[in-house]
């Protein structure tokens, strides 16, 4: 997302070993109070072990048994031509303009700063003597010195402008509604996730694939694997263009997207990325809009800081 906001990202870490037999099935036993007579702990455990594979597996096995329905259920998907009267008719506000950085919580923070040391330097303008001169001089270099760390080390900068933007009132609804796309795509596509914060600063949803991990640092990605990708990194700005006349939160998304793009074979063209950045957020898109009590029960959870078992039972019950 935008400076303000978390983004989605793929954390590329090894899947560790799985201490669960393979075969391993699930006992009937209550470990829910909205999944009564389903036990999680197999689930449970390989979340906690940040294991990709015991994840996907545990899911696998709670859809065979008839609950987790929804998982794993957009498993086919493939890149099409797309223009920008399809997102325009799908509902997507100002289609034309959500690959284009958001720089309002940019100007938001440097107009607040240089207005109010400004004001203050007035004030202090007032003073007797030497302090009238000295302390507006010191008050007006306080612009200098955030323009000085912005050029020297954009980290610093960017943290402050996502702290002061969690002033917004929109903050917090937006950046659920955002990261929420992120993991029931992630979810609908079959990719399992692993962790998601909503705190500014951390990137979401968190998706550990020792396979994904090697194609990703080969730049080996294949088209069926970067079309879900795609769409999963989209997720976030196509949630936010649903529902907002203005997306703030594509800057890291489409980021990630583009070092995906780098890392596929074969390489695309400028018109094909186009394309399929038109193309992942139609899609994503479109299975927003058609799970809305999915993704509206997973902002909910998410906003009370659930757990990924927790958000995973809201989309199964809200489904």
């Amino acid at each position: 997302m935008s400076h303000s906001l978390s983004s989605f990202a793929i954390s590329l870490y090894k899947s560790k070993p799985e201490s669960h037999s393979r075969s391993a099935r699930f006992l009937v036993r209550a470990s829910s109070s909205t999944a009564p007579g389903i036990d999680f702990s197999t689930l449970e455990s390989a979340v906690a072990k940040k294991d990709s594979d015991g994840v996907r597996e545990a899911l696998d096995q709670l859809r065979e048994v008839g609950w987790a329905k929804k998982w794993s259920s957009q498993p086919y998907i493939s890149c099409s031509t797309t223009s920008l009267r399809e997102l325009t008719t799908l509902g997507l506000k100002n289609a034309e303009n959500l690959a284009i950085p958001s720089t309002r919580n940019d100007a938001a923070f440097l107009f607040t700063v240089v207005g109010s040391t400004g004001f203050l330097g007035i004030l202090a303008g007032q003073l007797p003597g030497d302090w009238g001169f000295f302390v507006p001089y010191l008050v007006g270099s306080i612009s200098l010195v955030v323009l000085a760390i912005g050029s020297i080390s954009p980290g610093l900068l960017q943290a402050a402008i996502g702290g002061f933007s969690s002033f917004f009132p929109d903050y917090k609804e937006r950046i659920a509604r955002h990261e929420a796309a992120h993991f029931l795509v992630a979810y609908l596509l079959g990719l399992p996730i692993l962790g998601y914060s909503l705190d500014i600063g951390k990137e979401n949803v968190n998706l550990i694939n020792e396979r994904l991990e090697k194609l990703i640092y080969s730049g080996q990605l294949d088209a069926k694997e970067l079309d879900r990708l795609a769409v999963v990194a989209m997720a976030g700005l196509a949630a936010e263009g649903l529902q907002y006349d203005k997306v703030v939160g594509q800057s890291a998304d489409l980021f990630s997207l583009q070092r995906f793009i780098n890392r596929s074979k074969p390489e695309l063209s400028r018109d094909q990325q186009q394309n399929l950045t038109r193309w992942a957020v139609l899609f994503a898109a479109s299975l927003i809009k058609n799970n809305g009590a999915l993704h509206e029960a997973l902002m909910a959870a998410m906003s009370r800081n659930a757990t990924v078992i927790e958000c995973i039972e809201a989309i199964e019950k809200a489904g």
